[in-house]
């Protein structure tokens, strides 16, 4: 079985669990996710693929918590904790279906074998590092803040 029908299952798994407790929150934040994998399903079959892979689902539930963080912050600063709690329990649950996040350390030693692996020497191989960042570490790491610690690497 491959890792991306793992996590498949257990997302399956875990709603299935949600639904016999009566946890209404993570009921809904689990059918989110698979939504969305199933639009990334569709968008790999268009292109010819079959199945989205492990690292297109943990890329597409990294967006979600991004967009649940800025959705929080909004409402917490417009006075609506009720409605930012519910982006945070959302966070939480899909969280949950991630692997464990590197530290800060982990992520500049991650940086340092990737120039070394890409053979990085300028700017110009920035693209070169991140991809073996994305390859080897999908899911670990927001790569937003990756590349700015890539970029610096390279330009110092």
């Amino acid at each position: 079985m491959s890792t991306s029908e793992a996590l498949r299952d257990r997302l399956m798994d875990e709603l299935k669990t949600a639904m016999k407790t009566g946890d209404k929150g993570k009921v809904s934040a689990v059918r989110l996710i698979q939504a969305a994998m199933k639009e990334k399903d569709i968008e790999a079959r268009g292109a010819g693929r079959g199945q989205a892979s492990e690292e297109e689902m943990l890329s597409v539930m990294q967006k979600m918590i991004k967009q649940r963080q800025e959705s929080s912050t909004i409402y917490s600063a417009n006075g609506r904790p009720e409605l930012a709690e519910i982006e945070n329990g959302e966070i939480a649950v899909i969280s949950s279906f991630l692997p464990k996040q590197l530290s800060e350390a982990d992520i500049a030693a991650a940086i340092a074998a990737a120039i070394a692996e890409a053979g990085a020497t300028s700017m110009k191989d920035m693209g070169k590092v991140v991809g073996v960042l994305k390859a080897k570490y999908a899911g670990q790491m927001d790569f937003a803040k990756a590349s700015g610690l890539v970029k610096a690497a390279l330009s110092g």
